[in-house]
């Protein structure tokens, strides 16, 4: 394997090798859960995906672990501002993030620990940097001082007079009176009148927001991992104070490689919350974009690039995902009237399988694209090539055009489309099967109701009552069931 990737520790792109062979861990902060995620978690998470996705191809363990900060000035705001517990505020969130995050094609990480579950391990860090000198408490509160830790500042190369920029807003006046120096930061906060709070050594109070990463890091994954992730506005400070606590209390490096991804824009300035001026995932899913397309529009930029949210790039990347859908889906769809063996979407097809000589070269275009810093881009070209021939056959297809194909064609076609499915799962880009007129709905059949319209269907068939059977297919196609015959009988289907 020769991966590169661009190191933010050091500024260069570096050949990456694992701490343990053919092995890797991975740490990728998470999000703060007081409201639904934005476009611009959606990049950050799609692109940490096919980085991980990447690795399991390749052969890789992957010990993959992301966070939730269940408890924060701004879910203590809404909780209150709802008048219920923080932990509602929470969990009900954590579970839409679930929900927006499958609905992505985001493989779920091996684990994702909560700051309120891992106080422990907070608290133990916090004493270990007391015990070393490089924390001290006032009154409730205890912070790090900055001043102990020569290398700060080494992430995100800046000054000690920076620190109070990007701040996030999470730095109070009463934290700056008690402070030995200006730029210290909180690890515990003294909890204030009636608000959610933890026993601890130093009275009842929470964690600060950078001391959860450092603490799950150690408890999840060790020491030193391979690599942490995160958006380029975690650089600093919360990256930079990350690697002050966890090297001080260790004494050893926090992370081999650190990797982050651009902003998405809207109008020249950086997606948030803060602003304003964001776009959930959950809307665009509503407005009946598809996750495919959500996908695609991500991958098509590089992921420390900036990435442009426009009307217009959108509908670009949906005409993109509808022309490459089209070549993914021939082979679930017409496999009969191109004589190929049956699969489905979740036929597992080998490495072996998709190495066909023929198409060879993509293959190794394609692999050298994403060991070049995850050049998804590059990589989508590959997949847009390799499709082409595929959506020629598949609009002939469509409007019952399509030639004789030779047996020798037919097989060469099969060995295209199996290596093109391959390849896109590496990308997390999976076939979506929609109807014309059933795109943009939502299906309220439960699987009782369908499976009883494919019984009805199959006795209309038997009885060659074939005018009922289709009629039969077509409703299901208006509430978003797509139907596949299989031979013997049997019948899959398709919610969209």
């Amino acid at each position: 394997m020769t991966l590169r990737l661009t190191n933010t520790l050091t500024k260069q792109t570096e050949l990456f090798s694992p701490i343990k062979p053919k092995q890797v861990s991975i740490y990728c902060c998470g999000v703060t859960v007081y409201d639904l995620c934005h476009l611009g978690h959606a990049r950050s998470y799609i692109a940490w995906d096919v980085l991980r996705r990447y690795f399991i191809w390749q052969g890789y363990k992957v010990n993959f672990v992301q966070n939730f900060t269940d408890i924060d000035d701004k879910i203590i705001a809404k909780a209150q501002q709802e008048g219920c517990e923080a932990s509602e505020i929470s969990e009900r969130n954590i579970k839409e993030f679930h929900y927006d995050m499958d609905a992505l094609g985001i493989i779920r990480p091996n684990r994702m620990p909560k700051a309120t579950r891992c106080l422990h391990g907070i608290i133990s860090m916090i004493k270990t940097l007391e015990s070393k000198g490089s924390a001290y408490s006032v009154d409730g509160d205890v912070y790090f001082s900055v001043m102990k830790y020569a290398d700060y500042g080494k992430l995100s190369r800046r000054e000690l007079t920076d620190q109070l920029l990007n701040a996030s807003g999470r730095i109070t006046s009463q934290e700056k009176a008690q402070k030995d120096h200006p730029f210290d930061f909180a690890l515990w906060k003294k909890a204030k009148e009636n608000e959610s709070s933890f026993d601890s050594p130093w009275g009842q109070g929470r964690p600060g927001w950078h001391i959860e990463c450092s603490a799950m890091v150690l408890e999840e994954l060790g020491e030193t991992i391979d690599i942490h992730l995160g958006g380029a506005d975690l650089i600093f400070p919360h990256h930079e104070n990350e690697i002050a606590q966890s090297e001080s209390a260790t004494g050893k490096h926090l992370a081999n490689f650190w990797l982050h991804n651009g902003m998405v824009n809207v109008g020249g300035q950086k997606m948030s919350k803060s602003l304003g001026n964001f776009t959930t995932i959950r809307d665009l899913l509503k407005e009946g974009i598809s996750a495919m397309t959500l996908r695609l529009f991500v991958l098509q930029a590089h992921y420390r690039k900036p990435l442009d949210f426009t009307k217009t790039s959108l509908e670009a990347a949906s005409k993109g995902w509808a022309g490459l859908n089209k070549a993914l889906c021939l082979g679930l769809l017409n496999h009969e009237e191109l004589g190929w063996p049956q699969t489905s979407n979740s036929t597992k097809i080998t490495e072996s399988d998709s190495r066909s000589e023929l198409f060879s070269d993509y293959y190794q275009l394609f692999l050298d694209a994403l060991e070049d810093d995850l050049n998804t881009s590059v990589a989508l070209s590959v997949l847009f090539n390799l499709a082409r021939p595929l959506r020629v056959i598949a609009k002939e297809l469509e409007y019952g055009e399509l030639d004789l194909i030779s047996k020798s064609d037919k097989k060469e076609l099969f060995e295209r489309w199996k290596l093109l499915i391959k390849l896109s799962r590496v990308l997390g880009l999976q076939p979506e099967i929609f109807s014309k007129t059933s795109s943009q709905n939502n299906s309220n059949l439960q699987d009782s109701d369908i499976q009883e319209a494919i019984n009805e269907r199959n006795a209309a068939k038997l009885a060659k009552n074939y005018a009922k059977a289709d009629k039969i297919r077509s409703q299901l196609r208006e509430e978003g069931i797509e139907l596949i015959d299989k031979p013997g009988g049997h019948t899959d289907w398709i919610k969209n």
